[in-house]
């Protein structure tokens, strides 16, 4: 029996061999970018129509935040799903290698460490999932 949750995926599957070779595999993880996203440009295409001033991608600060409002110190980071651990605990048992359980791990400590040191420094942080946004 198949348990599912509201996304529709199956948290107890187990884990199988990958279906790409080596090669297939890292020539499409290639391609997967940091910004830029299709979930990203939905949410600040949305957010341009608002007329709301704000910067992207600013490196100036502390994690490079995906928006930013100066004027109201606002940082808005949109984390993926699958990058960024949503409900990762979950999850974590179905990556097949160490690879990929370190890689998302760290992604969450350096989330979390970036948040805690612009909260000090007296900005808001506002964290959106991917899911949050495209259904």
């Amino acid at each position: 029996m198949r348990i599912r949750n509201y996304l529709g995926r199956n948290f107890n599957k187990n884990r199988t061999d990958d279906r790409l070779s080596r090669e297939s595999r890292s020539r499409l993880m290639s391609k997967i970018r940091s910004k830029n996203t299709n979930f990203e440009n939905f949410f600040i295409s949305e957010l341009k129509r608002t007329g709301v001033s704000f910067k992207t991608h600013m490196k100036s600060l502390r994690g490079t935040p995906d928006i930013v409002f100066i004027k109201q110190k606002v940082c808005v980071f949109l984390d993926s799903d699958f990058w960024h651990g949503w409900q990762y605990p979950r999850w974590k048992h179905q990556l097949k290698n160490d690879f990929w359980r370190n890689k998302i791990e760290k992604n969450r400590r350096r989330d979390k460490n970036v948040s805690c040191y612009l909260r000090n420094k007296n900005w808001t942080v506002l964290r959106i999932w991917e899911h949050d946004i495209i259904p």
